[in-house]
């Protein structure tokens, strides 16, 4: 019997470190359900970055950050907010500059408040206004600088537990070296935005601003779907293909009272609401969200939106391109 083996086997088994694969407690079971979604209200979020400008300063701190950490951590060194992307809120005070560097992991900024910022990478200025996409991608030299006269707060948003799931998260401080040259935006004839589904790249985009004035534009003329939604994908201008690898971002507009086709993927998402107000239904958890808040969509889950009392835009943010290139990917509806 399998359940019987004699324990003096067990231990010469575990003092060689082997262990039998029928007595594992996770081998061939069936998969745990999704994890619930959880909304982070921004009204209850925002007074709690005052606490950050209170307690640190770039000039001590690498980065003054405060995570979104997810609900159904493990332990307290389980940092992540959903799948395999770490979120989180920074923030600068005028005047305040967030030194260089670099670092495996790549990374994408959704500028959330605040104006006169400007983020630097590979030494390009981008420019942060509300709505504003700006990636960094992996090993890219980047540094923010604000010279306006209100504080800013971002979105920051990594690929951190996938790489350290993998072993490979590695980081650079300053000095900078080795800056590859940037090219000019104007340099490209497309917009950088896509209303169709492409396949993915390699390399990322040779554009690291993505203005949010722009994507209305996009927005306003794609498609709508058949629930009357319409969504863009923030793509590299010289391929079609996704601007930043492994983080997949697209900006989807809801019209009021016409919820969403219900989808699932085993791909997670993390949803900035950009403006208006509305409500979503994900597995079993349903919650109003207003501009700004910040939300979760679990792999597994089955999930609708729809706006309230007039448009509303969502900025999602999304694993599917790790899924994508595993091989794994499943999407589908209702």
């Amino acid at each position: 019997m399998t359940d019987q083996t004699p324990p003096d086997v067990l231990e010469q088994w575990r003092a060689h470190h082997l262990a039998p694969l029928w007595l594992s407690p996770t081998a061939h079971r069936p998969p745990a359900p999704p994890q619930r979604a959880h909304l982070w209200e921004w009204a209850r979020t925002r007074p709690l970055l005052d606490h950050a400008f209170a307690e640190t300063s770039p000039d001590i701190v690498e980065r003054r950050v405060l995570q979104y950490l997810t609900p159904h951590a493990r332990s307290p060194l389980d940092e992540y907010t959903v799948g395999t992307m770490l979120c989180a809120v920074q923030c600068l005070l005028p005047g305040e500059t967030a030194r260089p560097h670099r670092h495996s992991m790549g990374a994408i900024r959704f500028a959330l408040e605040g104006s006169g910022a400007t983020t630097f990478v590979n030494g390009k200025p981008c420019p942060m206004e509300y709505g504003d996409l700006i990636l960094t991608p992996a090993w890219c030299w980047h540094e923010h600088r604000h010279d306006g006269g209100v504080p800013v707060l971002w979105l920051d948003a990594l690929d951190v537990p996938l790489h350290s799931a993998l072993g490979t998260a590695r980081f650079q401080p300053p000095p900078v070296v080795d800056t590859p040259p940037t090219w000019p935006d104007d340099a490209f004839a497309a917009t950088g935005f896509v209303p169709v589904e492409v396949p993915g790249g390699a390399a990322h985009s040779p554009v690291f601003r993505y203005a949010y004035a722009d994507a209305c534009k996009a927005l306003a003329a794609a498609p709508r779907a058949a629930d009357g939604s319409r969504t863009i994908r923030y793509a590299d201008p010289l391929t079609g293909a996704q601007a930043q690898p492994l983080l997949d971002c697209a900006m989807t507009a809801l019209e009021p009272g016409q919820p969403t086709t219900a989808r699932r993927s085993n791909a997670s998402v993390a949803c900035v609401v950009v403006s208006g107000a509305g409500r979503s239904q994900i597995g079993d958890v349903s919650f109003e969200w207003r501009e700004k808040d910040f939300f979760t969509i679990p792999q597994g889950n089955l999930a609708s939106h729809s706006a309230v009392g007039g448009e509303a835009k969502l900025f999602m943010l999304s694993d599917r391109d790790v899924m994508r290139r595993l091989g794994i990917l499943n999407e589908e509806t209702a």
